[in-house]
């Protein structure tokens, strides 16, 4: 089978063809004659594929679509409380929810009235954030808990609760937002409420549901509650499952080569059988840019004993070598030599020391007008440390996978550590940090095991 036939999803042609809307053509702004088409997008399947390299073309066909790609918790799902805070209801007379835009004047009236009453009454506070409990509910649509409870409080709230109620329950907003006396004042004058108003204090969760299903259980126990496919607490649902669809393929094949680089490295003796692998992705495809092993222990006095710098984990070994690369293709359009500079100590140990960082690092850059790592994606035989995290950060990363989680060291997930170890610190999206990837673990049985490490060990 010949390299231009790699990895193709069964259902794209050998080639992208992309079919063109002859209305597009006919209301394109006229232009030179000349001039070259604006090229239109690329069919989205294609950034799947694996693009040929001789590091990978032995895999292709071995070691794609294995395993399963799991999604990284933030420390707000991880720690989350749901935060339940104290909200007021009251109730109106309507007609039912499902008929609200064909009641009459005076009820649509009425609702308008109440709305404009709380607006005014609290203008832009935090009851107006609420997006993710329903507003109005109907006496059928409340928890059953608080069915019995208004059923069994009064005359009037046992005639409400019939199967024809033309009655609907409002939440107002947090308790904090309003007194007594504030509401009493706003609400008394509609007309059609309760001589005696309705006031009543519920608990509700202060933060939207991360799922249907968690939406379903508060509708449940508070409040009938929206799941409106958004997270609060981390990357957007939809970002997560675009960035699964694209490298679930693939994220096997690029961990199957970080694994032969770990071996390699161990081997040479250069570091602990840790690798990890730097892809390019783009419309075309995902292309191989660098690989590099764990070196903590070349060129050390000590051998394999002691600490060891981080600056020779794998992970910053290899985004040096990206940034090498754009260096060296700056340097060469400009017409001047690449040096590097005679140490008798290296502490970053950024150059490629086995053959399979030797080969990736004289291969070209696919992106020469890359800005460090931006957007990249980085597959890791074990789950980086803190500052290998941190600098995933700083370089600009899009996605990063690891295989194997490091529960004592690792600095992307955000469980808790064992042995009263503190908190995972879940660096792969923080709200005060300014930059943020998405993360996965990956789990899978088709590699073999790598040679074990000490559980403290900082990848």
């Amino acid at each position: 089978m010949s390299a231009d036939k790699e990895n193709q999803d069964p259902s794209l042609p050998s080639e992208a063809k992309v079919e063109v809307n002859p209305q597009d053509e006919a209301t394109a702004p006229l232009g030179d004659s000349n001039e070259a088409p604006t090229e239109p997008p690329k069919d989205p399947r294609l950034r799947r594929r694996v693009l040929p390299n001789p590091l990978i073309d032995d895999l292709n066909h071995t070691h794609l679509k294995k395993g399963v790609l799991i999604p990284l918790k933030t420390t707000q799902e991880v720690r989350q409380d749901h935060t339940i805070v104290q909200a007021l209801i009251t109730r109106a007379p309507t007609r039912c929810a499902n008929d609200v835009l064909t009641s009459t004047a005076m009820n649509l009236f009425r609702l308008t009235m109440i709305s404009r009453a709380l607006r005014n009454l609290h203008g832009e506070s935090n009851a107006n954030n609420l997006t993710h409990l329903r507003r109005c509910a109907k006496p059928t649509d409340l928890p059953a808990h608080l069915k019995t409870q208004f059923m069994n409080d009064s005359a009037a709230g046992r005639q409400i609760h019939t199967a024809k109620s033309s009655w609907i329950y409002i939440i107002i907003g947090e308790v904090k937002e309003f007194t007594r006396e504030e509401l009493v004042e706003a609400l008394t004058p509609i007309e059609g409420l309760e001589s005696d108003l309705f006031l009543a204090t519920i608990p509700i969760p202060l933060l939207a549901p991360t799922s249907q299903i968690q939406a379903a259980m508060w509708t449940s126990q508070f409040w009938p509650t929206v799941y409106r496919k958004n997270n609060p607490l981390g990357p957007h649902p939809s970002v997560v499952a675009r960035g699964n669809e694209e490298i679930k393929d693939s994220a096997s094949l690029w961990m199957a080569l970080a694994y032969r680089v770990a071996l390699q490295g161990q081997a040479a003796g250069i570091g602990e059988p840790i690798g990890c692998v730097v892809v390019q992705r783009d419309d075309n495809g995902s292309s191989l840019v660098a690989v590099a092993a764990d070196a903590r222990w070349h060129q050390e006095p000590n051998g394999t004993g002691g600490t060891s710098l981080p600056m020779t984990h794998c992970v910053l070994r290899a985004m040096s070598m990206v940034a090498q690369k754009l260096v060296r293709h700056e340097r060469k359009e400009k017409g001047l030599p690449m040096t590097s500079p005679a140490l008798e100590y290296d502490a970053f140990q950024d150059q490629p020391l086995i053959d399979m960082e030797r080969e990736c690092f004289e291969q070209d850059h696919p992106n020469k007008d890359g800005y460090l790592c931006h957007a990249m994606e980085i597959y890791v035989t074990h789950e980086p440390c803190v500052e290998c995290s941190m600098g995933l950060l700083h370089s600009r990363m899009g996605k990063a996978v690891f295989a194997k989680h490091m529960p004592y060291t690792g600095g992307l997930s955000s469980d808790d550590r064992p042995d009263g170890g503190g908190r995972g610190l879940g660096l792969f999206w923080r709200r005060e940090l300014n930059w943020s990837l998405l993360a996965w673990e990956w789990e899978s049985d088709s590699l073999p095991d790598l040679p074990p490490i000490g559980p403290t060990t900082h990848v």
